[in-house]
């Protein structure tokens, strides 16, 4: 049977988790959280462990550097995202000094590109997210991403539009981020109805005009433009979401 540990949805959940098996010596087959679906050779542990607010600097002694990359790690879309933080933290007590420079172990290598991945998308979509104004003078966007890039969004925004309203949502993890002038919360899309009432679109329709004015038809190049922008955040971005309407 494989013994597959379930913790709670957090990242302090997840560490005091894995400080438990660490210092009980105890390694496990899978990590997992409540959305777990067991499979019959699965056998599920369920420990009521008390998070420890700690636990991430004891189990990274510290290190600022592993604590983003852990962090990173977690808010991945990795199958096996959990047992990489897992194995990263279990070498981090034989290599203190130099666990981020231990190449050769293959936590450390899928942790670091992983950790990079989150990264680049979450800078990708600094660039590429789009606000609309709604009627309650909130602003408003939609993310799909491959990674869970909320927070890192929310963080961003709340010092680059610290004197709006906002809403980012992220429809395929049915959560939202909400900011009131002084902190955002990260909440599930099922505790808040949405009125995505929109106000006069003059200033969108001004911009996609712009858009298209400034574009040089002949020297069009989808396949560049693809790799700068990738065709699966196309249609959370106005200017590209109105010209695929007008092509069908």
């Amino acid at each position: 049977m494989n013994q597959v540990y379930i913790y709670k949805d957090t990242l302090e959940d997840l560490l005091t988790l894995i400080a438990f098996l660490l210092k009980n010596k105890l390694k496990p087959s899978n990590i997992k959280d409540t959305r777990f679906s067991p499979s019959l050779l699965d056998e599920v542990v369920t420990l009521n462990l008390k998070p420890n607010p700690q636990v991430f600097s004891k189990l990274t002694l510290g290190n600022t550097n592993l604590m983003k990359i852990i962090y990173y790690v977690y808010l991945s879309s990795h199958e096996y995202k959990e047992l990489i933080i897992y194995y990263l933290c279990l070498n981090t007590q034989k290599y203190p000094s130099t666990i981020l420079n231990m190449y050769n172990l293959k936590c450390v290598n899928l942790a670091l590109k992983i950790s990079h991945q989150v990264s680049n998308e979450a800078h990708k979509l600094k660039g590429f997210i789009r606000f609309q104004e709604l009627t309650n003078n909130c602003l408003y966007a939609k993310i799909t991403p491959t990674n869970n890039c909320l927070e890192i969004l929310s963080n961003h925004f709340k010092k680059r539009l610290k004197n709006e309203y906002w809403l980012i949502h992220d429809p395929n993890r049915g959560i939202i981020s909400i900011y009131d002038k002084k902190n955002y919360y990260i909440i599930s899309e099922q505790n808040l109805k949405l009125n995505l009432e929109t106000k006069d679109t003059k200033y969108e329709d001004l911009w996609c005009t712009f858009y298209d004015t400034i574009g040089i038809k002949e020297r069009r190049n989808d396949r560049c433009r693809m790799n700068f922008m990738p065709k699966k955040y196309w249609k959370n971005i106005l200017e590209m979401s109105r010209n695929n309407e007008k092509s069908n």
